[in-house]
């Protein structure tokens, strides 16, 4: 499998798209070209566009950088959000099924200091160190399987549900069943947040 862009291009598109090149963006770029290289997704752009779905266990610039290479983006309901703390990822292939697991391995920072002592700079050591490492000495990766429901697939579509207590739509069955009403998660006490007591009118 020859891939579309090669790993200076990706990590330029990167660049741009996270606003700087830093270490996370270097091993986001890596993992997520040996995620689709496992999977034998070439063209994730073009032919294969639809084919993926990938799962990120971290918010950091690693994740900017596996979306850039993917093509994957949460707004196409291609990107799933694990809060993990993990460098990690999974990619799943949605026509054969198949998904695998990368994970960044914590010897590979050591390996980057050890690679290049010349360096002082922690990251500089890892961003050179990140771009000449062969895969098996940063990554581990691993044969999974993950169960996709309907309503998890790009393109998705279903009756949009109004919450009981707030009058809010709920898309893409997250209503909840509670004392015989349909509620949204916020108001069967999912909320992140808290209300004040304002209203904004306007």
């Amino acid at each position: 499998m020859v891939p579309v862009k090669t790993q200076p291009e990706y990590l330029q598109d990167a660049e741009v798209a996270h606003g700087h090149l830093c270490a996370g963006q270097v091993l986001g770029v890596r993992l997520a070209m040996l995620g689709l290289q496992k999977l034998e997704i070439d063209d994730p752009y073009g032919k294969d566009r639809k084919r993926l779905v990938t799962f990120v266990e971290i918010d950091r610039c690693a994740t900017d950088a596996i979306m850039v290479v993917t093509g994957c983006r949460l707004g196409k309901r291609a990107v799933k959000f694990r809060d993990w703390g993990k460098m990690a990822a999974t990619f799943v292939d949605l026509e054969s099924g198949k998904a695998v697991r990368v994970a960044a391995r914590e010897s590979s920072k050591d390996l980057a200091r050890s690679l290049h002592p010349e360096l002082a700079n922690k990251n500089q050591q890892q961003m050179l160190a990140y771009r000449e490492l062969p895969d098996e000495q940063l990554f581990s990766t691993q044969w999974v399987k993950v169960a996709l429901p309907p309503e998890e697939f790009p393109g998705f579509k279903a009756e949009r549900i109004t919450c009981a207590e707030c009058g809010e739509g709920i898309n893409f069955r997250r209503e909840v069943k509670r004392d015989g009403k349909t509620l949204c998660r916020a108001c069967a006490g999912e909320r992140y947040y808290e209300e004040s007591g304002d209203r904004i009118i306007g």
